[in-house]
């Protein structure tokens, strides 16, 4: 009967260890940012009247249109860094392309960032990844940026909605909560 006590007791110390030891908090975090951010940006894009792709607050600013070609050739750029995974070739966009292509394009970059996230795990955070203008940053400050520059473009988008009279999504009631 003790040497059955000793081993749970060594099970019960053991087993929250090996839980720990095989979670991935920062990974799962980040993928499940990815996906939110994902759902609010298409939604945003989907939210805005065709006509209104060409609409930039000031002219020092980006077109509606342009945030989304520059949002759809980050994820390729981030996600494809982030995952270890090569972005596939795709033609080139121009904010002038109808909003129909912009939304599926952006759509699909958010689609490859699910695929290239999907084996992400903590144990390589503090690897040193190629980044922009051939500096090297760590693949978790790599995920940092990325997390900021898709809210700053999701304030973005949400500010030119309600410049044009729209409710970005997140704005919208889902119902009592």
């Amino acid at each position: 009967m003790r040497a059955r006590i000793c081993v749970v007791v060594l099970a019960l110390s053991v087993l929250p260890g090996l839980a720990a030891a095989q979670s991935n908090p920062v990974a799962d975090a980040f993928k499940h940012n990815a996906a939110s951010e994902g759902k609010n940006l298409i939604a945003a894009f989907e939210e805005m009247p065709a006509d209104k792709y060409g609409f930039k607050p000031t002219p020092a600013q980006m077109s509606f249109g342009q945030i989304a070609v520059h949002l759809s050739e980050g994820n390729d750029y981030f996600c494809g860094t982030i995952g270890g995974t090569k972005a596939p070739t795709r033609s080139k966009l121009s904010a002038t392309d109808s909003k129909d292509v912009l939304v599926a394009r952006l759509k699909d970059t958010f689609q490859f960032c699910d695929s290239a996230l999907a084996k992400l795990d903590d144990s390589k955070l503090g690897e040193s990844l190629p980044f922009f203008g051939g500096r090297t940053q760590t693949r978790a400050a790599i995920m940092t940026i990325t997390t900021g520059d898709w809210a700053d473009h999701y304030s973005q988008v949400s500010n030119y909605l309600r410049m044009n009279g729209q409710l970005p999504p997140t704005a919208k009631r889902r119902g009592p909560e």
